[in-house]
């Protein structure tokens, strides 16, 4: 008997739980709505979220895509810079090479200059093809940017004041950056 007893207890108390809880819930009245988000309303906000995630990954690609390829058309344009750097004395030295062939003419000196000559313009012809251009200076404003002074002189006349009217070393560009600054005289 005391099983049975203990079984209605048990109900008892379940019943009684269950009443508890049940005062716990308010209670709603016929009129009042439960707004209830249906799962559409979930679904496009999840929907929206994504697809501007997708959009914002989109153009965040987009811009490193550029930005690679804009990285890697200069390093294209410059690979070359140490190479030319370096190169820019024998240029140097031909043109010096040049300078004293023209002081001392002479028969054998003529066919000597003649190939010098050809073999000068091929190499300037390749350094141009490369991207290489000399800086203007002769007869020039000074402008620290591109030129660097040596000397000052007086100025022969009054034209030549704040110009250039030598160049000691020229300065040259390699695709409008650049590479050596000419070491000019310049007139005061």
């Amino acid at each position: 008997m005391s099983k049975k007893k203990k079984a209605t207890d048990t109900k008892e108390i379940e019943i009684e739980d269950v009443k508890d809880i049940q005062q716990d819930i308010p209670e709603v009245e016929s009129g009042d709505k439960i707004k209830e988000e249906a799962p559409s309303d979930d679904f496009e906000k999840k929907h929206n979220e994504l697809a501007d995630k997708y959009i914002r990954l989109s153009a965040e690609f987009d811009n490193f895509r550029r930005r690679s390829l804009k990285e890697k058309m200069e390093l294209i344009k410059t690979a070359g810079e140490d190479i030319l750097i370096n190169i820019l004395p024998v240029v140097d030295n031909f043109e010096r090479a040049l300078k004293a062939m023209q002081q001392n003419e002479g028969e054998n000196n003529l066919a000597i200059k003649e190939g010098i000559l050809l073999i000068y313009n091929n190499f300037k012809d390749f350094l141009v093809q490369r991207g290489l251009k000399e800086v203007e200076a002769i007869g020039k404003d000074f402008n620290a940017d591109l030129h660097e002074a040596i000397a000052k002189v007086p100025a022969p006349n009054e034209d030549l004041k704040g110009k250039i009217i030598d160049v000691t070393e020229k300065g040259y560009y390699m695709h409008e950056k650049i590479i050596r600054f000419a070491k000019v005289v310049v007139g005061e």
